[in-house]
């Protein structure tokens, strides 16, 4: 079965797709496939394939539905939010003795805390502008992070200040810039160095 034909040719992310057409082939018999990943929106539908034939295989196999048996081919929203309550904000920002910001994305808003308060809104740019002066470096660090919460804010999923966006099989790790300012720069041919970043 061809089903380049259908991922490639319907405007739409592939790996729903990808999962449907499993499902139809493991249920048809049909045990060859061909696809391809050429247009943009198909640019990983042979692992999404690979990840979906597996996945409504062992469904079939062992009568479970699909769920709740690999997560993968979840990528663009998260399966569940893990939001904290307005309540439970507030007494994590009283709590807060420190200059460091904390910020989360929670209730459609994004949340910027320390000692000198608690910040909230839709608006990173009018958030950022609450702050007061930033040096550049943080203030960069504190863009990457807000660009972050908004996205996990608009797809819905769960943002944790310093740790990647879940993709799926597409996350890609990251360093935080907590261990970035601790590990030792690399050398040109890529060997870490020796000096610790000052």
């Amino acid at each position: 079965m061809g089903i380049g034909n259908v991922t490639e040719l319907t405007e739409v992310d592939s790996a729903g797709l990808n999962v449907l057409l499993a499902g139809f082939c493991q249920e048809a018999g049909i045990r060859s496939v061909l696809t391809t990943q050429v247009i943009n929106w198909c640019r990983s539908a042979v692992r999404e394939f690979d990840l979906a034939r597996r996945l409504v295989h062992y469904a079939a196999i062992n009568r479970v539905l699909p769920k709740h048996l690999d997560p993968r081919l979840v990528m663009l929203r998260d399966e569940r939010l893990r939001e904290l309550a307005p309540n439970e904000l507030a007494d994590l920002a009283a709590g807060i003795k420190d200059p460091n910001f904390r910020i989360f994305a929670e209730q459609g808003e994004l949340h910027v805390i320390n000692r000198d308060g608690h910040r909230h809104g839709a608006d990173p740019f009018a958030l950022f502008r609450q702050l007061g002066p930033v040096d550049p470096a943080h203030a960069f660090y504190l863009g990457y992070e807000m660009a972050k919460a908004v996205t996990a804010l608009t797809l819905g999923k769960n943002y944790r200040q310093d740790e990647p966006l879940d993709w799926g099989f597409l996350t890609r790790p990251e360093t935080s810039a907590r261990h970035a300012a601790h590990d030792p720069p690399a050398s040109p041919d890529g060997n870490m160095g020796s000096e610790p970043v000052p």
